[in-house]
């Protein structure tokens, strides 16, 4: 039977390790450093096909590690880990580069800017919208509107959420062009993948932010 004692001293061995490495990689040169964390992201990308667990234990990490060096290739780097499939890695990517954003901002904006300009696509896409509305920056909803020019559905319809997030009557013409829209979106809720069409979702969020019966119409 396994001493509990001896299982908590490794574990506090373990973590008193932890923290001496990452100070030392830390206190690395710069270019170096970032050289080594942008080819750590693309190998545990890699290495997802053959052992999920493993990359999504080193994505975790790096998420958190990328968020403590500034520049411009960690912000791309945490959203090429939000793409990542695994939930708790694009969760963990999405707290870090929201973290990021509350310091320095135009940074991850310029990050974004650069998805945006590149034409990409997938689910880092769909979480972005919601980094801008959960920091909320006066810049935010122009950056956002540029998500609903994507002409994609998934995308849009986040968007169309992180809009309501924000909070702010002004993006109701943005969502309201999407009234009509009939493709269909799914989502998760209760554990149960439902759907809706954006036109539902852009009526519900323009209701939400103070929009009338009449507009709707319009």
């Amino acid at each position: 039977m396994t001493d509990p004692k001896r299982s908590l001293d490794a574990i506090f061995d373990a973590d008193r390790a932890l923290r001496q490495a990452e100070a030392q990689l830390l206190a690395s040169g710069k270019q170096g450093l970032v050289r080594a964390l942008v080819g750590a992201v693309a190998e545990a990308k890699e290495l997802g096909a053959r052992n999920p667990s493993e990359a999504a234990m080193r994505l975790e990490r790096l998420a958190d590690l990328c968020a403590q060096v500034p520049g411009p290739e960690m912000t791309d780097a945490l959203i090429d880990i939000m793409d990542y499939d695994e939930p708790p890695v694009r969760i963990a990517a999405g707290e870090a580069l929201l973290d990021v954003a509350y310091e320095y901002y135009a940074e991850v904006a310029r990050g974004i800017e650069r998805a945006l300009d590149a034409g990409r696509r997938g689910l880092a896409m769909c979480e972005l919208p919601h980094v801008l509305a959960e920091v909320g920056e006066p810049s935010a909803m122009a950056l956002m509107k540029r998500f609903l020019d994507t002409d994609d559905a998934e995308i849009i319809a986040a968007t169309i959420e992180a809009f309501v997030t924000l909070d702010d009557p002004a993006a109701v013409p943005f969502i309201e062009r999407f009234s009509d829209d009939e493709r269909t979106v799914a989502f998760d809720e209760a554990d149960e993948e439902t759907g809706a069409t954006l036109g539902e979702l852009a009526q519900e969020a323009a209701a939400a932010l103070g929009a009338n019966d009449d507009e709707l119409d319009d």
